[in-house]
């Protein structure tokens, strides 16, 4: 017996929706909850108050620790913009051989199959007083004694995010420079542009989506990342999602980890809300 089309779609679409609902729409439903509870030591109290929002507002600490985290995501978006779009137009658009340029995507795609911890751990390891790094210039005669400058402060945060999230840039990169028609590229160079001016107004503009989408990513991803402090960031580089994580462990202050969660799913949201925008616009204008 054929079902209904409309009963064939709800039995499709109800797995991922149960899903979603139960371990988005809930816990996030939770979280609005709590953060309008008050702390009655050493636990918390069901309350309506907008303590925990005057708290994050009031306290210079966590406004600190916000722009903080803005600023360390931001520089970590920037240098893989920098480091990935000319590798990703050289995969596209210089590498003639299929083989070999698979080989090359690979190699930044396959750390990601390594586990987060070790990557990030890799660099402690390297910055460290005892590290490759500091050996080399020791063996060098540049430094005299191993330094400690290397790690724990926020150019340590930058560097460690930046090589293990570069790889979300390069993928939406290299698979908007893949999609240009190369038609497009020939007749420009046939019109009398050089090189520099097909790249400036054909290619840049074709690849904004993939721009928009890989800085999009890797922002959102340092933004809420808090392994990388605990192992190369030190005082200086305590991100807001280390200060939600001692919110709800050591603290046990559920109702302001609670506002400030929100806050950051705030920002998220803006940041995604805002890059979809600016793809629209890109599509409408490069149309």
């Amino acid at each position: 017996m054929t079902l209904p089309l409309r009963l064939r779609k709800v039995l499709m679409l109800s797995p991922p929706l149960i899903w979603v609902v139960l371990f988005m729409f809930v816990p996030y439903t939770i979280l609005f909850v709590f953060s309008f509870w008050e702390q009655v030591y050493p636990t918390f109290a069901p309350a309506f108050q907008l303590g925990n929002y005057h708290t994050l507002i009031s306290d210079p600490q966590y406004l600190r620790t916000l722009l903080r985290t803005i600023k360390i995501a931001a520089l970590v978006s920037l240098f893989s913009l920098l480091l990935a779009y000319p590798y990703a137009y050289f995969l596209a658009h210089k590498v003639r051989h299929p083989a070999l340029r698979q080989t090359l995507y690979m190699a930044v795609v396959a750390p990601l199959w390594v586990s987060y911890l070790l990557r990030a751990y890799t660099w402690k390891t390297i910055l460290g007083t005892e590290g490759i790094l500091n050996s080399f210039l020791v063996s060098t005669g540049i430094l005299s004694e191993p330094s400690s400058i290397f790690l724990y402060n926020q150019t340590s945060m930058v560097l460690t995010l930046t090589y293990v999230f570069i790889p979300f840039m390069v993928m939406p990169i290299y698979a908007a420079l893949e999609k240009i028609p190369r038609n497009l590229l020939e007749a420009s160079a046939d019109l009398g542009m050089g090189r520099t001016a097909t790249f400036i107004k054909v290619t840049l503009p074709l690849s904004m989506s993939g721009v928009v989408a890989g800085f999009t990513m890797t922002f959102c991803l340092a933004f809420g990342d808090f392994i990388a402090a605990y192992l190369v960031g030190g005082p200086d580089g305590m991100m807001i999602s280390n200060v939600i994580a001692t919110q709800f462990g050591a603290s046990l202050n559920w109702p302001l980890g609670s506002a400030l969660a929100l806050v950051m799913l705030l920002i998220v949201l803006a940041i995604i809300s805002a890059s979809d925008r600016f793809e629209r616009m890109g599509k409408g204008t490069f149309a």
